[in-house]
């Protein structure tokens, strides 16, 4: 496997991120952020994830040893559970707003960023095949408009065997890419781009990547448990999914349910102050929710225009 290409934090002034965006699909950047800035939300997951007997007890938390005993992924009920309270964290949800995160994401998609609200955690369990995570792009997830992009922040170092993210380099030239009913994901041999491209990602380090870009996970063959989060984020002059402002489950769990232990109110709702372009609209929801081609699809964009009714007054163009 080709290594990344690589820039150093401290060499971006004379780097144009958006050439190397168009040219490759992804930019690996160095040292971006001080590892003291992950310590936080890294200590605040460890002990969750301690508490609910995921690690080694008879090991140092910090090191993540897993316990293989308690190995799950999402879609089971226990990821679900501890998951849920990883999610409802302060910390989690106030990261992707560093200062130096931001500005460089500014670098890609301009002066008028919106980082989307619904950033995601990823806990994989090591030897576990069902959580490994396979070549997909986030586009067929996020929906909205195709520029927009994923920064990949491991909250620990990321060497090869513990399972980092690989890249298939140039892959986002071709649109979107078929994949199975059965998974979502696109048939192994059969994604199209120029190779793939990876290598170790460590504390700090940040690899930001397009939403037509091809990814996976390297399986996690350590023994530990890996931890990652996905920031997205995009210009918000260009349209973006309803769906990434609410929560679109059959549950009725609403941002009020997150916000319950905060002990500060400045991220709550922050997107309520941009000037959205929805894609669908609330209109087209309504007629997306009477004409969609499955029972279930038409269930879905109900709920995602009840919910935008109920939990959001968004300022929308």
């Amino acid at each position: 496997m080709k290594r990344f290409r690589e820039i150093e934090a401290r060499d971006l002034k004379t780097i144009n991120l958006s050439r190397e965006m168009n040219e490759y699909g992804y930019v690996m950047i160095r040292g971006l952020l001080c590892p003291d800035h992950l310590t936080r939300l890294f200590g605040d997951i460890i002990c969750l994830l301690e508490d609910m007997g995921w690690l080694n007890s008879e090991s140092d938390p910090l090191e993540r040893i897993a316990n293989i005993s308690a190995a799950c992924a999402e879609g089971d009920a226990l990821y679900k559970t501890v998951y849920d309270s990883i999610y409802n964290l302060q910390s989690f949800h106030s990261f992707p707003h560093h200062a130096l995160l931001q500005e460089t994401m500014k670098l890609l998609v301009g002066p008028e960023l919106f980082v989307h609200p619904k950033t995601t955690a990823r806990l994989i369990f090591p030897n576990f095949e069902h959580g490994v995570i396979h070549a997909h792009q986030d586009h067929t997830a996020v929906g909205g408009d195709e520029e927009s992009f994923t920064a990949w922040i491991p909250l620990h170092d990321c060497p090869v065997e513990q399972g980092p993210l690989r890249v298939m380099e140039g892959s986002h030239r071709f649109g979107l890419q078929p994949t199975t009913v059965e998974t979502g994901y696109i048939v192994q041999g059969m994604e199209r781009g120029n190779e793939w491209v990876g290598g170790n990602i460590n504390a700090g380090d940040v690899l930001f990547f397009h939403s037509l870009t091809v990814h996976e996970a390297i399986p996690n063959r350590s023994n530990c448990l890996r931890i990652s989060l996905d920031c997205r984020f995009q210009n918000y002059q260009r349209p973006v999914d309803p769906a990434t402002l609410v929560f679109t489950g059959k549950s009725k769990r609403s941002w009020e349910d997150v916000y319950i232990t905060w002990t500060s109110d400045e991220l709550k709702y922050y997107w309520k102050k941009v000037p959205l372009a929805l894609k669908p609209s609330r209109c087209e929801l309504a007629k997306l929710a009477e004409t969609a081609e499955s029972p279930r699809m038409r269930a879905r964009y109900a709920r995602i225009l009840e919910r935008i009714e109920e939990q959001l007054s968004v300022r929308t163009t």
